[in-house]
């Protein structure tokens, strides 16, 4: 920290309690009053140096102890007792944060050459126009200590001048122009050190544009609000006062990022406490002032910072008009926007909706009047060099938006509290040529159709307007694409329709069901009939005929099969033959058929074997 030593003499002053006594051998014979504090001083060293306080003490009765008050005196006690030891020829150092309060009490005292060589006034000047006004960090310094003798050092013009000698710096920094670094060290692209400073390929080092962003966050609102006005005015780039005005709102609104640290907020506006723990009201005030000194160029503002602006004027209640321009920023540039940006939370009264529907309606419209303002430019495609088309119609901004505000409605249609008047103004708000797809409008309708059953007739057809006359791309599924044109009254008779049919299904697939397992139950008796009264079939009555093992049939019998369904009749009939298969010399022909009953994915094939009343005659059937 620069500091400037004056005087020559030892301190000899002593403060006890509420009073200061200067210890120079002689006899007090003159006090003054400043505020609550009194200064036991001496007459001559006083006289001899200020104009004032030599005409008040003219004033004063003849009496053995002068008695003096300075009710309004810049930079109170503290800066009268450095200007009562200046007086007194004391050692003191003059710093940055010092000098604006010396230099305006020593005004108010009127300290001029005229009451000796090198006074206070000279000298203060002296070093804030040499040392303090040529260095940044001082003259921020300085600049905030202006703000405990206001409006003194704005009637002396010392806030002016450190406002216009901070601008110049920041201004005419190369980092803020593009421009090398003036004294900058040289390197090539090895590192290595060039005698000359000229190379080809050699790049000189360069500062961060954001270096003074921290410097000047840490300025009183009034004086960091001149501080910005005076760059814009200079014309330093747009993008570095919005960085400025970023770094700020980051830092002191805690509701525009709640990831913030807060061991930043340490930081003064004077009356207003730029930390952290400011009030509602003072969070308000600062974010206003943010509002109005951001640039109004187009996309130099990040919409994402525009977006947490927004919510934070609504979180602390921001003034009407702060609210709508913020609003109309993030309209201007909307096909920039991300849908995260858009998802504004409902902090109104009512909380009908959980979203703020009324907001994107708002920055929708803002939008659209910019395009119409515009001649319909943001509805043309980007153009080359030439004026040809170079892109694709969905590369327009209003083709970007209609997808934007296709995915919002799909992301706001489950609100069961969402009323169709409002989803259909925001869907049908852009024009028809807008979209190159409806597809994602179709999901967003079939979403809030699905989240509001209980619609009228009437509402619902109302809802398929903005799909009429659209195009419907090769992803879209046939069933919705047919829905196009044709509104949502066919589509909703349809769906009744196939909900019909679905219903039938189910009762005849119940119905079969059902018969299968009868079926299954009178297949089980039949086999329990079988085993008990027929312990075996083929060994049954076995006789031997001419050398052969006869197999005696009974008169009423069967052999049965179980295959899967996929076996055909015929070869399951085959092989029920081989099974139960009866030998050539017998002296019973027997009738016999195959019947096919199906239970649970079984084919079972019964062969029932009959006496034969005709001798000689075999029957299939």
């Amino acid at each position: 920290m620069a500091c400037l030593k004056v005087g020559f003499k030892p301190d000899g002053f002593q403060r006890k309690g509420q009073e200061w006594f200067c210890s120079s051998g002689l006899p007090s014979d003159v006090v003054i009053d400043v505020e609550q504090m009194s200064f036991h001083l001496h007459k001559f060293p006083l006289v001899s140096r200020s104009r004032k306080l030599a005409r008040l003490m003219e004033e004063c009765l003849e009496d053995e102890l002068l008695h003096v008050h300075l009710r309004e005196i810049p930079g109170g006690p503290d800066a009268f007792e450095l200007a009562a030891k200046f007086c007194y020829s004391v050692r003191l150092e003059l710093t940055a944060a010092n000098v604006v309060p010396l230099r305006c009490a020593a005004e108010y005292l009127e300290m001029t050459e005229e009451f000796g060589e090198a006074n206070l006034i000279a000298v203060t000047e002296g070093f804030l126009s040499q040392i303090v006004l040529r260095n940044w960090k001082e003259c921020i310094r300085a600049l905030q200590s202006c703000e405990t003798v206001f409006p003194a050092s704005e009637k002396l013009g010392i806030i002016s001048r450190c406002v216009v000698a901070l601008t110049l710096k920041a201004c005419t920094n190369p980092s803020l122009q593009g421009l090398p670094m003036p004294n900058s060290v040289m390197q090539s692209p090895g590192g290595s050190l060039l005698w000359n400073g000229i190379s080809t390929g050699a790049r000189p080092k360069r500062t961060r544009s954001d270096w003074w962003y921290e410097d000047i966050s840490m300025l009183s609102l009034p004086l960091y609000k001149r501080v910005i006005e005076a760059m814009k005015h200079r014309g330093i780039k747009p993008e570095n006062v919005a960085g400025a005005l970023m770094h700020l709102a980051r830092r002191y609104l805690p509701a525009l990022n709640k990831r913030q640290s807060t061991k930043d907020g340490s930081g003064r506006f004077g009356s207003l406490s730029l930390s952290v723990a400011s009030s509602e009201d003072e969070q308000r005030v600062i974010l206003e002032t943010i509002e109005r000194l951001l640039p109004v160029q187009k996309a130099v503002v990040p919409s994402r910072f525009l977006s947490g602006l927004l919510r934070s004027a609504f979180i602390l209640n921001a003034s009407p008009d702060c609210r709508n321009r913020i609003e109309r920023r993030i309209g201007l540039q909307l096909e920039q926007v991300n849908l995260e940006d858009l998802l504004l939370p409902n902090l109104t009264y009512n909380l009908e909706t959980l979203y703020d529907i009324d907001c994107v309606q708002r920055i929708l419209d803002h939008f659209l009047l910019l395009d119409q303002s515009t001649g319909g430019t943001l509805s043309s495609p980007n153009s080359d060099d030439d004026g040809q088309a170079a892109s694709s119609p969905s590369l327009t901004p209003m083709a970007m938006v209609a997808r934007l505000m296709d995915s919002y409605l799909g992301e706001v249609a489950p609100d069961v509290n969402l009323k169709p008047s409002k989803f259909q103004s925001l869907a049908e708000a852009l024009p028809d040529f807008a979209r190159v797809s409806d597809d994602a409008l179709y999901r967003a309708i079939d979403i809030y159709l699905k989240a509001h059953p209980w619609l009228k007739e009437g509402e619902k057809e109302q809802l398929s307007h903005p799909l009429q006359h659209q195009s419907a791309s090769e992803t879209m599924p046939p069933a919705a694409a047919s829905m196009r044109g044709e509104g949502w009254a066919n589509a909703i008779r349809n769906n009744q329709a196939l909900k019909v049919d679905m219903d039938h299904m189910n009762l005849r697939v119940n119905n079969l069901e059902r018969e299968c397992s009868g079926m299954r139950e009178e297949l089980e008796k039949i086999v329990e009939e079988q085993h008990s009264l027929m312990p075996s079939p083929i060994t049954t009555g076995v006789r031997d005929v001419g050398g052969e093992l006869v197999t005696r049939i009974p008169k009423v019998s069967f052999v049965q099969l179980i295959c899967p369904t996929s076996v055909s009749r015929r070869t399951a009939s085959r092989l029920v033959g081989d099974v139960g298969s009866l030998p050539q010399h017998t002296d019973e022909l027997v009738v016999y058929y195959v019947t096919l009953v199906k239970v649970k994915g079984f084919a079972v094939f019964r062969r029932h074997l009959l006496q034969s009343q005709r001798l000689g005659s075999i029957v299939s059937v």
